[in-house]
C-alpha cells in the first residue's frame, strides 16, 4: 500500500461526506438530525413551560372561553415545534430539483395541517357562544351546526395539503359525480333520513331529554337526534336506534311538553245508590278537587265530575280533572290520594262500588217441578 492508494482512499471518503445520500453532504444531514432533536427536546420545555404560563393567565381571568381555547390549543401548539424543527432541519440541508420542491411541499403541508388542526379544535370553545342562541336554535340544531364545522375544516384543511401536493381538488370531486349519483341512487333511505332529521331540528318537535311516544316504534326519553338515526331510552334503559324517517311519517306524541296531567276515571257505584246519595257524592267528590291546591282549576283546564251513564252493572260518575304537576312519581302519589278520599265519600254516604254481575230469573216453571219444593227466588250470580 503506498500513498497514492491512501490518498484515492480519503479522496472517496470526501466524496460519500460530501455527496452521501442524492447528493447531500453527511455533515448537513447530521446538522439537521440534530436541530430537528433539539426542537423535539424543545417541544417538551415548551409544553410545561409556555403552554403552562398562558394557562396560569388565562385562570386569572372572569371568563371560561380563553381557558377553553388554551386548552384545546395546546395540542397544536405543541406540535409547532416540530414543524419549526422540520423547517429549520429542511433549510440547512442544501437541496436541489425535487427534493427541495418536496421539501417545501412538506413544511407547506405540516403548516396548514397545524392551522386547521387548530381551527378544528376552536370550535368546542366557540359552542359556548352558541349555546347563548338556544332562544333562535335549538340545542340539537347547534350541535349539527358544530358536527358540520367540524367536516367543513377537515374537507378544507385536506383539500389544502392536496393543492400543496399538486392534486386538483375540483377535477377530483367532478369525477365523483357519476360514482356519487350512483351512490345517491343506492342510498335514498340514508338521504331521506338525513332530511328528515333537519326537518325534525327544524319543526323543534322534542329535544333531547324530552320523553316522547312513537306510535307503533317505542316510548322513552330522547338522548341524541343524530344524522340518521334519533336514539330514544326506553324506560327499561334499553337505547332504540329509531331512523328519523320513522320520526316524520309517525305520530310523536311529545309528553314532556304537557301543562298538565290528565286523570280520567269512570266510577262505577251500586244500582241500589239513591238520587240524594248520588248527589251528595258526586259534590263531596267535586269539592275535594276544587279545593285541593294539587289540581288545576277552570278555566285552566276542564273539570267534570257528572252522573255519567248506566252501565250493565253500574251507575256510573265520570271523573275528569288535571293536576299541576307533569311529573309522573307527583302524579301517582296525587292520584293515589284521590283515590282513598273517593273511597272514603262513597262509604260515609252508605254507598258502595258495583262490581260485575248477572241475575238469573226462573219463571213459569211446571207445576209438577215446583210441586212439594221451596218457592224459587232470583239468583244472582257474581262473576
Amino acid at each position: 500500500m503506498d500513498m497514492t492508494s491512501l490518498q484515492e482512499f480519503w479522496n472517496l471518503v470526501l466524496d460519500v461526506w460530501n455527496n452521501g445520500l442524492y447528493g447531500v453532504d453527511v455533515g448537513k444531514m447530521l446538522a439537521a438530525a440534530l436541530i430537528f432533536f433539539l426542537f423535539m427536546l424543545f417541544r417538551h420545555v415548551f409544553s410545561r413551560i409556555i403552554i403552562g404560563r398562558l394557562k396560569a393567565i388565562t385562570a386569572k381571568t372572569e371568563t371560561e372561553m380563553d381557558d377553553e381555547v388554551i386548552e384545546v390549543l395546546e395540542g397544536p401548539l405543541s406540535f409547532l415545534p416540530i414543524v419549526l424543527g422540520v423547517f429549520f432541519a429542511t433549510e440547512i440541508i442544501t437541496l436541489d430539483g425535487n427534493l427541495a420542491e418536496g421539501a417545501e411541499n412538506l413544511n407547506r403541508s405540516l403548516i396548514t395541517f397545524n392551522i386547521f388542526w387548530a381551527f378544528y379544535n376552536i370550535i368546542g370553545p366557540l359552542s359556548l357562544t352558541f349555546g347563548k342562541l338556544k332562544k333562535i336554535f335549538s340545542s340539537s340544531m347547534i350541535n349539527w351546526l358544530i358536527k358540520a364545522m367540524h367536516g367543513l375544516f377537515i374537507f378544507l384543511g385536506a383539500a389544502s395539503i392536496l393543492e400543496i401536493w399538486g392534486i386538483q381538488v375540483a377535477p377530483l370531486i367532478a369525477g365523483l359525480g357519476l360514482f356519487g349519483v350512483a351512490v345517491a341512487l343506492g342510498a335514498q333511505d340514508l338521504f331521506k333520513n338525513l332530511i328528515s332529521g333537519i326537518f325534525i331540528i327544524g319543526e323543534r318537535r322534542f329535544h333531547p331529554g324530552d320523553w316522547v311516544k312513537i306510535d307503533g316504534v317505542v316510548e322513552g326519553t330522547v338522548e341524541e337526534i343524530g344524522f340518521r338515526t334519533t336514539t330514544v331510552i326506553r324506560f327499561d334503559k334499553a337505547p332504540v336506534y329509531v331512523p328519523n324517517a320513522k320520526l316524520s311519517d309517525n305520530a310523536v306524541t311529545n309528553f314532556s311538553r304537557m301543562s298538565h296531567r290528565r286523570i280520567y276515571w269512570k266510577i262505577g257505584l251500586l244500582y241500589d245508590t239513591s238520587r240524594e246519595q248520588l248527589n251528595k257524592i258526586r259534590a263531596e267528590i267535586e269539592d275535594y278537587i276544587m279545593t285541593n291546591d294539587d289540581f288545576a282549576k277552570p278555566p285552566e283546564v276542564s273539570t267534570f265530575i257528572r252522573i255519567d251513564s248506566f252501565n250493565d252493572s253500574s251507575i256510573d260518575i265520570m271523573l275528569y280533572c288535571f293536576t299541576k304537576t307533569t311529573v309522573w312519581g307527583e302524579w301517582l302519589e296525587i292520584k293515589e290520594e284521590l283515590a282513598l278520599a273517593i273511597k272514603e265519600i262513597v262509604e260515609n254516604n252508605g254507598s258502595g262500588f258495583a262490581y260485575p254481575s248477572q241475575s238469573i230469573y226462573i219463571e213459569n216453571l211446571p207445576e209438577q217441578v215446583t210441586q212439594g219444593k221451596p218457592e224459587m227466588f232470583p239468583v244472582d250470580e257474581k262473576v
